[in-house]
């Protein structure tokens, strides 16, 4: 009896474990190459790890919103989603809005957020915030953070 006792507290302890490394938090993420973004994200994707969205995650970091499920996404009170239109740098080195690139980020989003975007002028160099309650409306609340 101890034996199966011994057992079935080891099995829980796993699985409360790896219940705890489920899921993958974004607090400070400002963004970056929009490559290097798709191949993490689909990583993420692949793991079926859930994505709490806890701070600021802005330009490139928003493609989690298209790479990861719904279901497997959810915010805080403190989640803020920035966007922004691609760009990139030409010869002198200055940026220039990367047209292509753009239309590609938008379309990877969830209709409602495309909605929301579009409300307000669509991707343009200035970022754009999602915070709040509009965001809360599109994702499930995180009911506890680890």
């Amino acid at each position: 009896m101890k034996f199966v006792t011994g057992l079935l507290a080891a099995a829980l302890l796993i699985a409360g474990v790896e219940a705890s490394h489920a899921a993958v938090r974004i607090a400070d993420d400002r963004g970056g190459r929009i490559g290097t973004y798709v191949t993490k994200f689909q990583h993420l994707r692949s793991s079926g790890e859930s994505v709490i969205i806890d701070g600021l995650c802005a330009s490139a970091c928003t493609i989690v919103l298209g790479a990861v499920p719904h279901d497997k996404i959810c915010v805080t009170p403190r989640a803020t989603l920035g966007f922004h239109a691609a760009y990139d740098f030409g010869v002198n080195g200055r940026t220039f809005t990367d047209r292509e690139a753009t239309m590609m980020l938008y379309s990877i989003y969830p209709t409602p957020v495309r909605r929301w975007i579009a409300a307000r002028g669509g991707l343009t160099p200035q970022m754009i915030f999602l915070r709040g309650r509009q965001l809360q409306a599109m994702y499930q609340p995180c009911w506890s953070i680890r």
